[in-house]
């Protein structure tokens, strides 16, 4: 979603009744430049979003010598915010999976530890793929933004990660 006039509310107190604030007109002009950079250059997921949150934080401004360098930087402040948040979260679900394999049968706990044998024998650049495929639940485009691999470089490793997998696991029947 592109940020336009009608999308973005400058409804703000400090501003008069049928006017824009200074930084509006301003961010207005820059927004796209500053979707497309997100995405483009620093990879980011939800740039749209980023955006949006950018100019609710910015709106207030009246004076901005280098409106490109103050919402790039606020942008990626929230970009960490949120990178933050993410693995926190992921932290927290770890966490709440192992105190659940505590409460495995044996039988299921001897399963457990097989196939997470079986993970950490993968070579590391196609666990880290496979990791992210089926544990993160990212899609091959997704990982191959996040790792700044070409998609058929993220299939090629994964597919590559699937054989293997599936090789151990007939071995170990």
């Amino acid at each position: 979603m592109k940020p336009s006039a009608r999308s973005i509310s400058t409804t703000n107190p400090s501003v008069p009744a049928g006017g824009e604030a200074p930084f509006t007109a301003s961010f207005l002009r820059e927004a796209e430049w500053l979707s497309r950079t997100l995405r483009d250059r620093f990879k980011m997921q939800g740039a749209e979003d980023i955006v949006q949150e950018t100019y609710l934080r910015v709106a207030g401004q009246t004076e901005v010598r280098s409106p490109r360098a103050l919402l790039l930087r606020v942008a990626i402040n929230i970009a960490r915010d949120q990178l933050r948040r993410t693995i926190v979260r992921d932290r927290h679900a770890s966490q709440a999976s192992r105190a659940a394999y505590l409460h495995l049968s044996p039988a299921d706990q001897a399963e457990a530890l097989l196939l997470k044998q079986i993970v950490l024998s993968l070579p590391a650049a196609d666990r880290e793929i496979f990791i992210l495929s089926r544990f993160r639940g990212l899609t091959y485009d997704e990982i191959s933004l996040h790792s700044g691999l070409s998609i058929k470089t993220v299939e090629w490793r994964m597919s590559r990660a699937l054989a293997h997998c599936a090789k151990l696991l007939r071995d170990s029947d």
